[in-house]
């Protein structure tokens, strides 16, 4: 999960730009130098100190560290875990066992941080927190606005527009909260104390738990403040394109409200309303302007015309949010984007120290006093015969990392995971000063598998690209949105991929689809297949283990309602994202294939010659 103004992931070191730091952002960068200029002993002294604050824990005491806090012991005696090995121990806290289970006395968890609904095959996970988390995260915000100030100064000074959201939390047997980890941020007194002034949205706006509401108000104030706006944001790049569809959908009625000063009868929150009432006056000049911009059809450029100030765009373009950069450009015409932080609900990991970067080029610097962090080398953790023993012996400390290598990530933090998998995997592209530079890859075990092939999501996201730019452009399409399963109903099986179609030139506000003829669609199957791996073309041509690629164009608004589904399933709107792999979502499938409006196979076989 990516939190708040980060989650997730080029090359490359920070360099300040000639204009001087105002003296306290300078002191927060000193720090920072300070924390990666030795990793290693930083890291080890925040060993040192989770293992003595968690030494009474129940878990750590099976372990039989008998209390001592160097790495070699801890090494020794402390397994490397998956969420479901320490499930059971969550589970009794969660029920309200408040005996020192997984953090010592003095140090309990105070509440638990839900993961994305699309982690864990769709399983919400309860991630431990303990109050003085919020301290350190804290501190990592601070630093990371002083690294934007650094790269685009005065970003402060005008007003942010971000589609921010929270979901319904709830509360475990045991009496803890439970929710994700942007809402318990938001309702805290702190985000709430310094974002009034700096946010166009009012609180009441980002609090309330109807996201069509909460959509509505963030837009209607970002448009009557849209002279004030310096940046536009969301968690995600799906959140911000989510938002630029709504303004297409609803701009006559948000223009209507403008020019009556007034919302009408579909925002039903009392607080939202009233908090709306203090910043929407009557402005038919702006209504005018609107309605003008809106009904051009023309979509191109809409955030820079809307929001002639913004100096950028600040959300998640890395990992699987990265085939929507190509989107954002085209409604932001050139402005940067940037991803500003690599946040998990398990910890904070690092920055981005050149933020207005190419979204290809972000790269996170690990802050080494978050958490303890190891690194198990993708190939033993991919190695399905190599044993927990063999894996815990390659594991490799912060400051040991190669550049160019791929790494899942291990944890151990102050909230009571010790060597816990996070499952994304890492690849080393640098260093600031001595701490390891990271480029988010994919998350593990996201894959389709038909036979001994096995596809991941940023592999599958290459597939879909490549498909797009050969074949869909040139006709004034691309692909909105997509997700994958694998179909064994027939013999062999194959491939499903369900894409949804926009156009790039115009706006699709009467619900037509892009229009692609049939031949090019079967083409961008054998297109995606010729850019999948050497394993799969070799059991399609060689082996005949696995069928032709399909693809399944759904009609418009499909993903929208696979939002809601999820949404009305528990997940949360504001941290939603589209799961790459639905196979074993028969739920998901059900809806998908009700939606589907073309089918396509590949019409050939792909190119594969045995290797020399």
């Amino acid at each position: 999960m990516a939190a708040a103004s980060s989650t997730t992931i080029g090359a490359g070191t920070w360099s300040p730009t000639s204009s001087p730091a105002k003296e306290s952002d300078a002191e927060k960068l000193r720090f920072m130098e300070d924390m990666t200029a030795d990793v290693d002993a930083v890291q080890e002294r925040v060993l040192a100190e989770i293992l003595r604050r968690n030494a009474g824990s129940e878990h750590l005491v099976k372990c039989g560290l008998a209390g001592a806090t160097d790495r070699a012991t801890f090494r020794a005696k402390v397994p490397i875990v998956a969420y479901e090995d320490l499930q059971p121990y969550i589970q009794r806290i969660a029920d309200g066992d408040r005996s020192p289970v997984l953090t010592g006395p003095g140090h309990t968890v105070s509440e638990f941080f839900t993961s994305s609904g699309t982690s864990s095959g769709g399983e919400r996970k309860l991630i431990p927190v303990v109050e003085d988390e919020f301290g350190r995260l804290q501190q990592m915000s601070v630093v990371r606005t002083a690294v934007m100030s650094q790269h685009v100064p005065g970003h402060d000074k005008g007003k942010g527009l971000y589609f921010l959201f929270v979901k319904p939390g709830t509360t475990t047997p045991g009496g803890l909260p439970a929710r994700t980890a942007q809402t318990s941020i938001f309702k805290s007194h702190g985000f709430a104390s310094t974002t009034r002034h700096s946010y166009t949205s009012p609180m009441a706006a980002i609090l309330c738990e109807n996201a069509s509401q909460s959509m509505y108000a963030h837009m209607v104030c970002g448009l009557c403040q849209r002279h004030d706006v310096l940046r536009v944001g969301a968690a995600f790049a799906s959140g911000l394109l989510r938002a630029i569809r709504f303004l297409q959908q609803h701009w006559e009625q948000v223009a209507a409200d403008v020019e009556a000063g007034a919302l009408d009868g579909r925002v039903t929150d009392q607080a939202v309303r009233e908090a709306v009432a203090g910043i929407l006056r009557p402005d038919p000049e702006l209504a005018r302007f609107i309605r003008a911009e809106c009904s051009k059809g023309v979509w191109a450029g809409i955030i820079r015309r809307m929001w002639p100030n913004a100096k950028y765009l600040e959300t998640i373009v890395t990992g699987s949010m990265a085939q929507y950069v190509p989107n954002l450009a085209y409604y932001g015409s050139g402005l940067p984007m940037a991803s500003t932080a690599y946040v998990s609900s398990e910890c904070f990991f690092g920055l981005n120290l050149r933020p207005m970067c190419d979204p290809s080029e972000v790269s996170y610097t690990i802050m080494p006093n978050m958490a303890y962090f190891e690194f198990l080398p993708v190939e033993a953790a991919d190695a399905t015969m190599t044993t927990t023993s063999r894996q815990q012996q390659q594991l490799v400390n912060l400051a040991g990392v190669e550049v160019g290598r791929e790494y899942e990530v291990v944890v151990t933090t102050y909230a009571g995971l010790s060597r816990y998998r996070v499952g994304d995997v890492l690849r080393v592209t640098g260093f600031h000063n001595a701490a390891p530079q990271f480029r988010f890859v994919r998350r593990g075990g996201v894959v389709l598998s038909v036979d001994v092939d096995k596809t991941d999501e940023a592999e599958l996201q290459r597939a879909v690209e490549r498909a797009s730019s050969a074949l869909l452009r040139r006709h004034g399409a691309a692909v909105l949105d997509y997700t994958a399963r694998t179909c064994t109903e027939s013999v062999p099986g194959h491939y499903v991929v369900y894409w949804e179609l926009t156009t790039t030139t115009t706006t699709l506000a009467n619900g037509e689809a892009a229009a692609v003829e049939e031949e090019t669609l079967d083409r961008c199957c054998l297109e995606m297949e010729n850019a999948l791996s050497t394993v799969y073309r070799q059991c399609r041509v060689a082996d005949g283990s696995i069928g032709p690629l399909e693809v399944r164009v759904v009609r418009p608004g499909t993903f929208e309602e696979l939002m809601d589904h999820a949404v009305s399933r528990g997940a949360s709107a504001g941290q939603y994202k589209v799961p790459r792999c639905v196979t074993d979502h028969p739920a998901i499938v059900e809806l998908l294939d009700s939606h589907v409006v073309s089918s396509h196979l590949s019409p050939a076989l792909p190119h594969w010659a045995p290797a020399r």
